[in-house]
């Protein structure tokens, strides 16, 4: 280990496999281990222990912790939160059933929508009322909140989100209420939805709430057991929480408001792939993440990932906004599918091969890990063709089994459809980058851009192996497999800035503008944001973000539009509508002239500045000389077995360049390059694919 070098640790925690990257100044090392669903720290503390031995440091050494991870997905998704409780105003027990009153599939008649997370046995109201303009029209009836305390104890309720109406005009009722159940319920957590999210719309907010109070306990739990374990072993640096946009954020605020959690390890994944973009100066692209479990598609633009405030979680319908839960929260902008090295192959009554979205995970695993798994997944397919070296997968940690693939193989989707079971692995092969190809286009269609313009940049530990058919797919002509592909959102953990955003409904019209009264907001919620940053900051230098969310006075929806981060004057105003009106113009090709703007949030990011990459120059490109052996591959196309080159990247130089077909291996992954394209090595150490001239 050198000598007074700074040593920073990142964890993400993954469906199936658990990946650890420990920078010590500027040596970096990384490993893989199988994620332990019952209790995660378990594979973190495991992994851990082994990245430090390699680096020959202990604990005690690491002076930052960053740490992401997919458990309040999962626990939404698979129901497996906290016994949660619903205290909505008298009259609106209803809310999270009747939703928006919109159908995502309108001619859909057996429509099938997600359970909320309070079933309507555990949602109870109590009389109050507040307007939207902060009055109170009806004092909150304490005694029925009193009442309400023995009710939740005997239904064993663990959890109680407290959504009253317009209570982001005015918490008083919520925070008055949330008291007294706390005082008659000790050790019940408990949610208002003034604090999580403070925004207009009843029920994104309510959803919101609920949703934050049902992963509390779980997440409140694991990251308390977590920290206590981190101090037996002598851990005496910070931790740091990955959020959903893209920042990092102190362990008790995590803790506070864990759905902030919900896509924190794909929004490291997104992190990375803008950093290798501005270092590459690849101005458009289009990041795949695809790990053990999912697949992750964003569309990065001026080496920045797309953002927005609401997310879904646990679509009925993978690609039909309004088909899932609505979380309102600042979130870096994904298509996620259920697409992943663990997703289980079948055929379906239909003589369909179908993949995903259910998951082999890490227990018991795909049927090549040999721990009891038995039916196929996309890694027995890809060990099937011969993609993979069985006796190097996650470095040499886990021994994989081409046999018990193959068997797998056969009896779900080759017997089923007279195959064997190298034409049935080739099959399943075909349709999972087939389903990330159309959530690829999905996702560049409802933003307005051509995503065969776009450089796809590839990472987790199963997309180099699928990148260059996805390419194919989308037609994209140049894909970037970065070092460190294998751990990628680990990696872009490390270069997250400590970020908090606060977003809150204040309505106000241009044409009746208090400046005074939005200054003062403006200024209130900076300095809540930048207290939540600071302790974290150690006095690095800090940035902000304002911005005020537009419409037309009667629309929908908003768009957003920066502010200055200063107090702002009448004069400002008529800049206010002019960038209204060319984002507006930008996004839907017209503005309205003349009609009346209103305002219906505002923003404020309290932000570390970002750690920004050196750009790399390119290099003088060779052969790359000699191939470290040969794999035997099933090329689908042609229906037979031929022999490929096989290259280990650590072998091969800087402007090294091969012909496709072959296969650069490594200890984190994989990359599978196609008879399409060729690769060669960049001033980076990426690898990069470029389709060959036709």
């Amino acid at each position: 280990m050198v000598e007074g070098a700074e040593v920073r640790l990142a964890v993400d925690i993954g469906g199936t496999f658990t990946d650890i990257v420990l920078d010590v100044g500027l040596d970096r090392k990384t490993r893989k281990v199988l994620t332990t669903p019952a209790r995660p720290e378990e594979a973190v503390l495991a992994g851990m222990r082994l990245i430090l031995a390699d680096a020959r440091a202990r604990i005690s050494d690491i002076d930052v912790f960053i740490h992401g991870t997919t458990l309040a997905t999962n626990a939404i998704i698979e129901r497996r939160g906290a016994k949660t409780a619903l205290v909505a105003t008298e009259g609106f027990r209803d809310v999270l059933d009747i939703g928006t009153e919109s159908r995502y599939d309108q001619y859909d008649l057996s429509i099938d929508k997600p359970k909320p997370l309070a079933p309507r046995s555990l949602r109870f109201t109590v009389p109050e009322r507040i307007d939207a303009h902060g009055a109170v029209r009806l004092p909150l009836d304490e005694m029925a909140v009193r009442v309400l305390a023995p009710k939740l104890r005997a239904l064993n309720v663990e959890s109680v989100a407290i959504a009253f109406l317009h209570s982001y005009a005015n918490p008083e009722h919520e925070r008055r209420a949330a008291a007294i159940l706390q005082e008659e319920m000790p050790g019940v957590s408990v949610t208002v939805s003034s604090a999580v999210c403070p925004e207009i719309r009843e029920y994104e907010r309510t959803s919101t709430a609920v949703a934050n109070a049902y992963v509390q306990p779980l997440i409140d739990g694991y990251l308390a057991r977590m920290a206590d374990a981190l101090l037996v072993e002598q851990f005496r640096g910070a931790i740091y929480l990955v959020t959903s946009g893209g920042g990092v954020t102190s362990i008790e605020t995590a803790r506070r408001f864990p759905v902030r959690l919900v896509e924190s390890g794909p929004a490291g994944g997104a992190i990375f792939a803008a950093q290798i973009a501005a270092r590459l100066g690849e101005s458009r692209v289009l990041s795949f993440d695809m790990g053990g479990t999912t697949a992750k598609i964003c569309l990065i633009e001026k080496y920045q990932p797309e953002t927005s405030r609401v997310f879904e979680v646990d679509r009925a319908a993978r690609f039909l906004k309004g088909s899932g839960l609505p979380v309102r929260i600042p979130v870096i902008e994904m298509v996620e599918i259920g697409a992943g090295g663990g997703s289980i192959a079948h055929v379906d009554a239909m003589k369909r091969v179908t993949v995903g979205p259910e998951s082999a995970s890490s227990e018991p695993g795909p049927a090549c890990y040999g721990r009891g798994g038995l039916r196929p997944a996309v890694t027995d397919a890809d060990v099937a063709l011969g993609l993979i070296d069985p006796d190097a997968f996650a470095g040499g940690t886990i021994r994989l089994s081409p046999e018990l693939s193959k068997q797998a193989l056969l009896r779900a989707v080759g017997e089923p459809l007279g195959l064997s079971a190298e034409t049935a692995a080739y099959a399943v092969h075909e349709v999972v980058c087939e389903n990330m190809a159309s959530a690829a286009r999905v996702h560049a269609v409802e933003r307005g851009a051509v995503v065969g313009q776009h450089t796809l940049i590839a990472f987790g530990g199963a997309a180099p192996l699928h990148a260059a058919r996805v390419a194919e797919k989308i037609g994209v002509s140049r894909v970037i497999v970065p070092s460190n592909a294998g751990v990628g959102s680990a990696v872009g953990f490390l270069a997250a800035p400590i970020a908090y955003e606060l977003v809150r409904s204040r309505h106000v019209r241009l044409d009746d503008f208090d400046t005074e009264a939005v200054s003062d907001l403006l200024q209130e919620m900076a300095t809540e944001a930048r207290a939540l940053v600071e302790p974290g900051a150690a006095g690095a230098p800090m940035r902000e973000r304002r911005a005020a969310f537009m419409r037309y006075v009667g629309q929908g929806h908003e768009i957003s539009v920066a502010l200055p981060n200063r107090r702002l004057a009448t004069a400002d105003l008529a800049g206010l509508r002019q960038q209204f009106e060319a984002d507006y113009a930008a996004m839907f090709e017209r503005s309205i002239p003349g009609a009346a703007i209103e305002v219906l949030s505002w923003s404020v990011l309290a932000a570390t500045e970002a750690r920004n990459p050196p750009r790399v120059t390119d290099v003088a490109r060779m052969p790359a000389g000699k191939a470290s052996g040969s794999r035997k591959f099933f090329d689908g196309r042609a229906g037979e077995v031929i022999e490929i080159p096989l290259y280990r990247r650590e072998d091969m130089a800087p402007g090294a360049t091969i012909a496709g077909p072959a296969v650069i291996a490594e200890d984190e992954t994989s990359t599978f390059v196609s008879t399409s394209f060729d690769a060669h090595i960049d001033g980076a150490g990426s690898i990069v694919m470029e389709r060959k001239a036709a």
